[in-house]
Parts: structure tokens; sequence; C-alpha cells
């Protein structure tokens, strides 16, 4: 039986487990509560997690970089690109959310002892002034994430900088960072079991209406990642590689069917690398910093989802917002998506920050983990063929790619 648990894929674990405690819950009603501990266990797990994914993945990624020279050229325009349309798509997501409003109604109350951790109240100044760590590592501790973010980026451009003497401590890095995201998908295996008491919880105490904002959910999820892709990388193509989007999409098709059946960008980093040199003409040199570095730091799909999840939240539990609460869940999410492993789930990680920075309740992680998997699979695939823009945006600008096989462009 054991065996044929961990042989069924997680998400239809996770599904079964969704399944299984609205219906408990509907069955048992309000003391189904004491089970909602072990739902608190996981969400503790998920917390335990987000310091040291976000530091690891983001040392790792500036690291991957190889050569501090390239942060000026080919590395400064990538990630400009990166975080501008990382910026692009929380806004997205932000936007809609705020439009069609999918936690409105739903009023949900914590249970007696339990409250949400407390708003931001800081001016701006006295924020951009707080996320630049005083102690690195009380930062840490204290899960201050903005100020650790910093830190991780500061200190990869350090190892960058340092050269040989620092490639001892470099691979290091990447060891812990493959460490980490092994840890992740460790941690990933308990979700059923978070999921199921949780959604229990959720189904006995508030009933049926707490579950339908799940559709308006994948709906949203779904039409910000087609904004993505059908907006803004058609527009990077055309106004910035000055090329054709339909070659582009036609070249990598292959990679987006992978990305989108997987839901991890990892596993879609060869097939990407494939389609981008084979397909869309980009040199080697180009293709494998640029998509290496995006299947780390490019996660647009991620970004638009963490602002439809941190405005969702906020709604379903009653969490007034301000103009800086907003401008917390673009830094967070934008940051966030960037430090996101890229293995299946680990957007259920990242969550945790946003929503811990503008004061909504990590309960708010139950609703959408039963849904995570169909959720994740179209932002996997909008975050891979950001990659692919991405690589043939720089490499247009810095000459390296072959426009007529570009522009004929097979899926092979």
């Amino acid at each position: 039986m054991l065996k044929k648990w961990f042989a069924t894929s997680l998400w239809k674990r996770v599904v079964l487990a969704l399944v299984l405690g609205v219906a408990t819950g509907f069955a048992v009603g309000e003391d189904i509560v004491a089970i909602k501990w072990i739902g608190d266990l996981f969400i503790r797990l998920i917390k335990m997690l987000v310091v040291p994914l976000i530091f690891f993945s983001l040392v790792g990624g500036v690291a991957a970089i190889g050569d501090i020279r390239k942060l000026g050229s080919v590395g400064g325009r990538a990630m400009a690109l990166f975080f501008s349309t990382a910026i692009i798509a929380v806004t997205t997501g932000m936007v809609l959310a705020t439009l069609v409003k999918p936690g409105s109604g739903l009023v949900i109350e914590l249970p007696d002892g339990t409250a949400p951790p407390p708003p931001p109240d800081q001016s701006l100044v006295e924020m951009i002034i707080a996320i630049v760590p005083e102690n690195p590592v009380m930062s840490m501790a204290q899960g201050q994430i903005l100020p650790v973010i910093i830190f991780a980026i500061m200190f990869g451009m350090a190892l960058l900088m340092t050269g040989e003497e620092a490639k001892p401590l470099t691979r290091g890095i990447e060891a812990a960072s493959a460490v980490m995201q092994r840890l992740t998908i460790i941690v990933m295996e308990f979700t059923p079991f978070g999921v199921f008491a949780l959604m229990a919880w959720v189904a006995g105490t508030f009933g049926f209406e707490a579950l339908m904002p799940l559709s308006k959910l994948v709906i949203l999820n779904y039409v910000g990642c087609g904004i993505i892709l059908l907006l803004v990388y058609p527009a990077i193509l055309r106004f910035i590689a000055k090329l054709p989007t339909l070659d582009f999409y036609r070249g990598i098709v292959d990679a987006q069917a992978v990305a989108f059946s997987t839901a991890s960008s990892n596993a879609t980093l060869p097939i990407t690398l494939r389609c981008v040199q084979r397909n869309l003409g980009v040199s080697k040199s180009i293709s494998g910093f640029a998509v290496a570095l995006g299947a780390t730091v490019n996660m647009n799909g991620t970004a638009m989802y963490l602002g439809v999840i941190a405005i969702f939240g906020a709604q379903a539990f009653g969490v007034e917002l301000t103009w800086i609460s907003y401008l917390l869940i673009g830094l967070t999410a934008t940051l966030g998506a960037i430090g996101t492993a890229g293995v299946p789930g680990a957007g259920l990680i990242m969550m945790s920050l946003v929503l811990s920075a503008i004061g909504v309740p990590l309960e708010t992680i139950a609703f959408v983990a039963g849904i995570n998997h169909l959720l994740d699979m179209m932002r996997t695939m909008t975050n891979v063929t950001g990659d692919a823009v991405v690589a043939v945006a720089v490499g247009r600008m810095a000459g390296e790619i072959d426009v007529e096989e570009y522009v004929s462009a097979d899926d092979v």
C-alpha cells in the first residue's frame, strides 16, 4: 500500500486529499478543528524552508553567471528583462485579483488564540532602509525575507568578483541549492496530509461557500498567464528583438509541452536549451547562460500567481491593504519568484513569504494547495517561455542569433 502511495503522482494525492478533506469536514462539522494541528505542522514545514531556499537559490543563480564581466553586458540585459517582466507579471496578477475579487464575500475567522501576523506599518523611506540588513544572520533567524534576498544577491556578486579563490565556496553553494531543492521535494510529500487537515477544517467550519472561490483562482491564473504569453512576450520579441512572434512560438512549442506536463522548469531545462539553440538559432554561450539563469530567477507565471493569491487571501481573511501593502506584494512576489526553485510545488513555499509580508494568514495556502498542480502547469509553461524570450532578445542584442534559422524554426 505504501509503495503504491508513493508511486502515485503527488498532484493526484493532493487532489485526493482535498476531496477527502472536504467530504470529512462536511460530515464531521465544526468538531473537525481537532485535526487542524496537522495542517499547522505542514505550514511550519513550509516556513522552515523559506529562508535557506531563497538564500541558496539566489546566490547560486547569480554565481551561475560565471564571469563578472557578463554582468555588465549579457547578464545586465538578461536581468533587466527578468525583473521588468516579473514586475509586469505581478502587477497583472494584482490588477486581475482586485477587479475580479476572488475572495470577496468569503469571510473567514481564525480559531481562538490564532492571530494573523501584523500588517506592515512603515513609511516608504523606512521600508527602503529596512531591506538592507544590519545583521544578515539575525534577519535569517527572524525570517525577514527582503533583507535576506538583498544579502543573497550581494553575496552572489561578491562570489563572482572574487574569482578563482571563491570556486570551492561556489561549488558548496551550488550543492546546498541542490540539497534545498531535494528537501523541498521531501516536504512536498507531506502536502496531502496538510491539505486534508486544513481543507477539512475549512469545510467543517465555514461550509460550501468557502470552496467556490477556487474556480475563480483557476480562471484568473490562466487568464493572467495568457496575458503574459500573448501580450507581454510578443511585445519583447517585436520591439526589442525585432523578430516575428509566430516563428518563436513554433520553435519553442516542444519545451512548452514538456513544461506544461511536468510543471518543472528544471526538468524542462534540457529541451528548452535544445529548442532555443536548434530551433531559434541562439548561440550556445548566450542560450546556455540566459536559459540556465532563467530557470532559477525568471518565474513570471509564479510572480503573477503570487500577486493573485496575496489579494485573494487579504479579501478572504478581511485584511485591509494599504498602498504600502500593494508595494510589498509587488516587491516580495517579484523577488520571491526569483528565489523559487524550479521544482513542482515550490510556489507554495514562496507564497508564505508574500502572505507574511502583508499580514495575511498562511492558512490561505490550504485553499490553493489542492489545485496547485493545475495552476502550476500553466505557470511553468509561462516561466519556460519567458526564459526563451529573454535568450532570444539578449542574443539579438548581442548579435549572437542566426535569424535565418529563427524564421525557419521547425519543431525538431
